[in-house]
This record gives C-alpha cells, sequence and structure tokens, in this order.
C-alpha cells in the first residue's frame, strides 16, 4: 500500500479564523499535526491542502509539503478530493486528517490504513469506548454504531443505541474525524447522489453510507482533542 495523507487546512474558520496557524507550545497546530502524521510509518508521503497562502507559507517554511487549493470547496474532504485527482497515479489510498487536531496519535493512523487492508473496505473510520454519560447526551459528539463485522450502520449526533427500557448503554462509541480511502471508494464517492440524511444531521458520512459505501470501524484508544474555538487552545 502506497498512502497519502492529505490535511485539509481553511483559514476562514468561522469560530476561529486563522486557526491553522494558532501557536500551541511555540508551534503553528498545522506543524503539529503534520508532524504527528509523519511519524506514522505508513503514511508514503503527508501534504498539508490549503486555501490561504499564510498557512501554504507556513508549513513550507517548517520543510513540509503544501498545496493550494480551491478556496470555494465546501468540505475538507472535498479539498482532499481536488489533491488527489493530481497524485492519485501515484499511491493506492487515501487518507483524510483535519488540520485541528494537533494530537491525532500515530499508532490511530495506522489502525486506520490498517483497516483498508480490507478488501470490501471502501472508506475507514475510527471510534473510542466512551463511558461519559454527558458526552452521550452532547449533540456535537458524533456516536457511531456497527455491525459485528465492523461496519458502520449508522452515524447521529444523537444519544445511539437509544435506550427503550431508560438505562443508558455504559459505554458507547465515540466518532474520531478521520477517514481512510480506497480506490474504488474514491470513485464511488465521484458518483454520489445527494442525501437527506447528510443534510439532516449534518454528518458527510451518512451521505456515503446512504449511497451504498461500507464504512468500516475501527478502534484505537487515543483520544484525540481537537479544536474548534480559541478557548480550547488554552485547555491543551
Amino acid at each position: 500500500m502506497k498512502t497519502l495523507a492529505v490535511i485539509p487546512a481553511r483559514y476562514a474558520s468561522t469560530r476561529f479564523p486563522g486557526k491553522p496557524l494558532a501557536l500551541i507550545q511555540g508551534k503553528p497546530m498545522i506543524q503539529r499535526v503534520y508532524e504527528q502524521v509523519t511519524k506514522c510509518k505508513k503514511v508514503t508521503q503527508a501534504i498539508v491542502a490549503t486555501d490561504h497562502k499564510k498557512i501554504y507559507d507556513a508549513v513550507t517554511s517548517f520543510g513540509g509539503t503544501a498545496v493550494m487549493t480551491d478556496e470555494n470547496h465546501s468540505s475538507g474532504t472535498a479539498r482532499c478530493m481536488e489533491v488527489w485527482e493530481e497524485y492519485h497515479a501515484e499511491y493506492t489510498h487515501l487518507i483524510n486528517i483535519q488540520g485541528d487536531e494537533p494530537f491525532i496519535h500515530p499508532e490511530s493512523i495506522e489502525t486506520l490504513i490498517a483497516l483498508l487492508e480490507d478488501p470490501e473496505a471502501t472508506i475507514a473510520t475510527l471510534a473510542r469506548e466512551n463511558s461519559n454519560p454527558q458526552d452521550f447526551n452532547n449533540a456535537n459528539i458524533v456516536k457511531v454504531v456497527r455491525n459485528f463485522k465492523e461496519y458502520a450502520l449508522y452515524f447521529s449526533r444523537a444519544a445511539i443505541p437509544f435506550a427503550r427500557n431508560g438505562e443508558p448503554p455504559s459505554t458507547f462509541l465515540q466518532h474520531i474525524g478521520i477517514y481512510g480511502f480506497s480506490k474504488a471508494g474514491l470513485a464511488l464517492m465521484g458518483k454520489a447522489k445527494a442525501s437527506t440524511l447528510e443534510k439532516t444531521e449534518q454528518l458527510e458520512q451518512l451521505g456515503w453510507m446512504e449511497n451504498g459505501l461500507n464504512i468500516k470501524v475501527g478502534l484505537t484508544p487515543h483520544h484525540a482533542r481537537g479544536v474548534d474555538t480559541p478557548e480550547d487552545i488554552h485547555l491543551l
């Protein structure tokens, strides 16, 4: 397997403009993400896909690889797909790690890539076991349920599985939003139809599932703390 890791990094975040350049212990966030990704030995090449020259310059200044992409992309996945169009001949798989995950663990990335060795896995992602009841009812924390073959049955912002008897589960699976794609999966995504489920829950992976793509969900013990607002920086 030759794996291309793409890190989408958008400058104009509504809640945190310039977020990829925010300093964390003296380093720009995007540098910390890049360094974590390149620690994974199964990653053949890492590229930051950005819409802003300041981010591009920051990445090249620390020796990383960056490309400029269309500023009108509606999602990080769309930004990754633009890069894939240019580099697809050189690689067998693509992984997407968001530019606001400065503490993503290299072992989690390795687990993600290993899932793609299953020929039925057109898309792969990760989850971790969580026993916090407040998180279970938090709409900002995405939950996932999977079948016995480790394929996703559904993702939701709601508390799933719903406890009919009133007893919430002692643990649930919290989705970790990094993705891996096979070439076949990427080709099918390019033909996907509009999805009602994706629009309703604002979860792009539901659109892939509604179009019939299989998403394999692996488990990781590592909890990557993402950054959504400036306040999150002070909690790191």
